[in-house]
């Protein structure tokens, strides 16, 4: 009997790990080797994470989604205007389906640093970006979420307001 009631006392405790998704640690991997390349600016690296028909929801007041190509352009552009660009993730996420199972995506809030490549001024961004995964462990679809307006404005050589008199 006290065999019974310790194994029913401890056993609570051995399986406090929570349910996982066997997916997750292989997207969490890729989401991760997606910011990597970003910072090295390999965007035809980044570009084979991401399946044909993936979709990506921009950061910018207004944007529409995009497709593969466009985010390809979108990814190349952030190339263009930063040097030194670097993810610090302050945490990495297991993501959910609309009744709350794992369903092996990615989430992560974090840090963007850089470099203005036009102005030199340092980029200090907060961020959340999330991932969705295709059968085959490509992106599938992916989106970003951060003031876009206020980085481009807090990067670029502010002129000065005169007023004439």
């Amino acid at each position: 009997m006290k065999k019974i009631l310790l194994a029913l006392l401890v056993l609570p405790f051995i399986s406090c790990t929570g349910p996982t998704n066997p997916n997750y640690e292989k997207n969490l991997a890729t989401a991760q080797k997606l910011f990597t390349l970003h910072g090295e600016e390999n965007l035809e690296a980044q570009l084979a994470l991401l399946s044909e028909d993936m979709t990506m929801e921009p950061a910018a007041y207004g944007s529409k989604t995009l497709n593969k190509e466009a985010f390809g352009d979108l990814l190349k552009g952030y190339h263009m205007a930063f040097d030194e660009i670097n993810f610090e993730a302050n945490v990495w996420l297991p993501g959910t389906d609309e009744q709350g199972n794992l369903d092996g995506s990615v989430r992560t809030y974090g840090t963007w640093t850089g470099v203005s490549a036009s102005s030199g001024i340092r980029l200090n961004l907060k961020s959340y970006h999330f991932f969705n995964f295709n059968a085959e462990g490509l992106i599938q679809q992916q989106g970003d979420f951060f003031d876009a307006t206020g980085m481009m404005n807090a990067t670029s050589i502010q002129e000065p307001v005169t007023t004439e008199e």
